[in-house]
């Protein structure tokens, strides 16, 4: 059972899409139960993320419970989020794109399901499921599929044993998070692939759930470079881990 919760938000460079996010973390605030922290680890930003947020813990400094790290020099995804989850205090730790490609009602509908159960510590979203409600273009999907097809042909498909590894929506519970970040080394796009070797090596239980998820424009991934960083990344991890 969830009772409370740190919420991590690994951005770069976002002032566009702050305020949108602002308004639903009022919202979600205001109706949650949840014990909540709000976790935004600004990655480098050369725009007015930082000033925005600062300004927006300022104004509800009594009402909703926020922390801000922040660096000058951008590293990337996997280690913005790593930075969010080693100061996350509360005994659950939700990863979620600061995009709301999946909202915040997604936690409340997996918790009013019944999905997080005594003894599963480790979940995450997938858009892969026939369960899941996906508003994607057509280049998103097979791009996807692509990147799938494309790993399990590196990495041995029996030791993933996930169909979903890039959800960025993924909930944890905090003593796992803690181990999996603190021994992640890649600090791109690829770590969603390195947490899932980690959980494997460790012999933590993960489970899929579906979500909703709808593309949202204006991300940041290059599909011809970073797709090339990602694939010879992720050779890098076979290597590493030697699987």
């Amino acid at each position: 059972m969830i009772n409370t919760l740190s919420i991590v938000f690994p951005l770069f460079n976002e002032e566009n899409r702050l305020p949108k996010l602002f308004k639903e973390i009022k919202k979600f605030s205001k109706k949650s139960k949840l014990a909540l922290e709000f976790i935004f680890v600004n990655d480098g930003s050369i725009d007015n993320s930082l000033i925005l947020i600062k300004k927006f813990k300022k104004g509800n400094i009594k009402r909703i419970n926020i922390k801000i790290v922040h660096y000058k020099k951008n590293k990337g995804k996997g280690y913005a989020l790593k930075k969010g989850v080693l100061v996350a205090n509360k005994d659950w730790i939700l990863t979620m794109d600061i995009d709301l490609s999946v909202s915040f009602r997604q936690i409340d509908f997996w918790i009013k399901k019944r999905f997080i159960k005594n003894g599963s510590n480790i979940f995450f979203g997938s858009r892969l499921l026939t369960q899941s409600n996906i508003r994607a273009k057509k280049y998103r999907v097979f791009t996807g599929d692509v990147f799938n097809i494309l790993l399990r042909l590196i990495i041995n498909d029996k030791f993933l044993n996930i169909k979903d590894t890039q959800c960025g929506f993924k909930l944890y519970k905090k003593h796992l998070a803690k181990i999996i970040f603190k021994n992640i080394k890649e600090n791109g796009y690829i770590h969603d692939v390195e947490v899932l070797i980690i959980i494997r090596k460790k012999k933590f239980t993960v489970y899929e759930l579906p979500v909703s998820w709808t593309h949202k424009d204006g991300s940041k991934i290059n599909i011809i470079q970073d797709s090339i960083k990602m694939l010879i990344n992720i050779f890098h991890l076979k290597l590493r881990y030697k699987l």
